[in-house]
């Protein structure tokens, strides 16, 4: 079959499959840079093809580890970048460099900069009624070009799933962004994301609460010095649990050496 007859969603398939990749314990982390990164995820929405995309950090690709459900759930991901400043590091260290990293925060404003000149309509769902409004007025201010055709609260039950789920299908939306607790956010869109058929879908874990003003962002010098984590745990040391995945994953990455794109 010749370029020009492919159809939209052979060509999808072709555009994923020529995605760079590096596994890191099985998770295949993009190598994409952002730029790179909001244009292929441009053409999947011209396309109308679904795609989950997955924002990863040390914690999720542990907790994978753990979980063989969680890791498969990765696995058939179409889309999942390097966000947290671990994974980068990681795939340095086994000689398999990404190009950036891509903090899923980032990623939703650069999406939106593309979506204000496309007309697209997003929809939001997750984290508490007044989050979650306050976070819809923020986009509808800051990118009035973009339609927000859907807000909701993630406080639902799996009893409601398909009333949430028929909401979505009704609003047509070009982007979905689910931030839910850790534990189900990204299990609950690898579940459904046949039925919402959203071209696509992300997790965006807390930055509802950034974008909201209910949490601030860490300034440009811990940014940089890469330990954003570190001021989120200043903001909520209830967190402090979690975060000490991310030690126990840089050991794990150096012990295993030439074991960790292996898995």
């Amino acid at each position: 079959m010749s370029s020009t007859s492919l159809t939209p969603e052979s060509a999808a398939k072709t555009a994923l499959q020529a995605i760079p990749k590096v596994r890191i314990y099985g998770v295949p982390i993009s190598k994409m840079s952002m730029k790179q990164t909001v244009d292929y995820l441009a053409q999947v929405i011209e396309q109308r093809q679904p795609h989950q995309v997955i924002t990863a950090n040390p914690i999720m690709v542990m907790a994978a580890q753990d979980d063989p459900a969680y890791l498969s759930m990765m696995q058939r991901a179409e889309l999942i970048v390097p966000d947290g400043t671990g994974v980068v590091w990681a795939a340095n260290r086994v000689g398999q460099p990404v190009a950036e990293r891509v903090p899923g925060f980032d990623l939703i404003h650069e999406l939106m900069k593309v979506g204000e000149k496309k007309s697209w309509k997003v929809f939001l769902l997750g984290a508490s009624p007044e989050v979650i409004q306050a976070a819809a007025d923020k986009l509808r201010t800051t990118y009035p070009g973009v339609s927000l055709v859907g807000v909701r609260d993630g406080y639902f039950k799996d009893a409601q799933d398909a009333e949430v789920i028929q909401a979505i299908v009704d609003a047509a939306p070009d982007i979905l962004l689910v931030g839910r607790a850790a534990a189900n956010q990204e299990p609950w869109i690898g579940k459904y994301k046949s039925q919402l058929g959203v071209p696509v879908m992300m997790g965006v874990g807390g930055s509802f609460d950034v974008l909201s003003g209910k949490l601030k962002r860490a300034p440009v010098l811990f940014q940089k010095l890469r330990l954003e984590w570190f001021y989120r745990l200043l903001q909520e040391p209830w967190r402090y649990k979690r975060m000490l995945l991310l030690p126990q994953f840089a050991l794990k990455v150096m012990r295993d050496k030439d074991k960790v794109t292996k898995s």
